[in-house]
């Protein structure tokens, strides 16, 4: 027996269970492409609703001093407070079955598709994953004034050391050796800069830099390629005796200036950065929109990537 489409109760019926099935399955699903979780302290506190987010900046102050036991020349310490806010933004995407789509998966037997599922989900994390990178949902129109891990205005950026053929910066022109010099000033210039305030414990290299380093012998003697020595002789890891992650991240492959390959070092913490996301994408129930259509609203907020101490971070273009 049909389902009678007059009803709709009845229609809804057949649709929410399909519904439901469908959305533990994509839940279930794992899109790595779209990792930016691996990249950035994903922060999901708070009210999902809430406007956005407040936090204080506290900076101090003082000198102790030599005094006299009867002075009235006492040092003191100070602190300077300073708020900053983000707001959150609502996006969406969705999808939606047609009633020659419903009829006929009810009248075989068999459930709906999850094709237009996973399709709204994978557009839903490569949104956050641009987001995330730029501050750009599409890669190129900038709707909200934000930036990303890899194009934070606030972050100190250098062009790498010109020593390579004909005084060359990128890495192409450079041996084993200035290439490892090169990463290295990256660790290094955050240490020195902040006066050993902090220390970057990961390597973000474009992914045809990380790809060259993973099959370049360090030498012609040498059994180790140039990734597996970085990894294991640098600054951070002479320092800490910890390894340093390094990544390969595609959007720096045109991020720096002029589009030039860029490398970032920074420390990966939410004391440094975070990824805004208080409501993660999630499908709202079903509901019928028109005669022939049944839509499922797709919905998540986000604030975007904040790097909140822009001096444990450093850009390097050039590479």
């Amino acid at each position: 027996m049909g389902i009678n489409f007059l009803d709709a109760q009845q229609a809804l019926g057949f649709v929410r269970p399909q519904f439901y099935n469908i959305e533990r399955t994509i839940y279930e699903q794992k899109y790595p492409s779209f990792d930016y979780a691996s990249l950035i302290p994903v922060v999901t506190e708070g009210n999902e609703w809430a406007r956005g987010t407040l936090f204080s900046s506290v900076d101090m102050a003082g000198q102790a001093q030599f005094i006299s036991g009867k002075g009235f020349d006492m040092p003191y310490a100070d602190v300077a407070h300073s708020q900053f806010t983000k707001g959150f933004a609502l996006a969406g995407i969705g999808y939606e079955w047609s009633l020659e789509e419903v009829m006929t998966a009810q009248m075989e037997g068999i459930n709906l598709s999850d094709v237009k599922a996973t399709a709204a989900r994978r557009v839903a994390e490569q949104f956050l994953w641009n987001i995330a990178m730029t501050g750009r949902p599409d890669g190129i129109n900038n709707q909200k004034n934000w930036s990303g891990l890899v194009n934070d205005p606030n972050v100190p950026t250098v062009t790498a050391a010109a020593t390579g053929t004909g005084s060359g910066t990128a890495w192409t022109t450079k041996n084993p050796d200035q290439q490892l010099a090169d990463a290295n000033a990256a660790l290094t210039g955050i240490i020195t800069s902040t006066v050993e305030v902090e220390m970057a414990d990961t390597l973000a290299l474009p992914t045809s830099r990380l790809l060259s380093l993973s099959s370049t012998a360090r030498s012609g003697t040498s059994d180790s390629t140039v990734l597996e020595y970085l990894r294991n002789n640098n600054v951070y890891t002479a320092r800490t005796r910890q390894p340093l992650t390094i990544i390969g991240l595609r959007a720096l492959e045109t991020a720096g200036a002029g589009g030039t390959k860029r490398m970032i070092a920074y420390r990966r913490s939410p004391e440094v950065l975070r990824f805004h996301l208080p409501m993660p994408h999630r499908f709202l129930p079903p509901f019928q929109k028109s005669g022939m259509t049944w839509e499922i609203p797709g919905i998540m907020r986000t604030g975007g990537t904040e790097i909140r101490l822009p001096g444990a971070v450093s850009y390097v273009d050039g590479i």
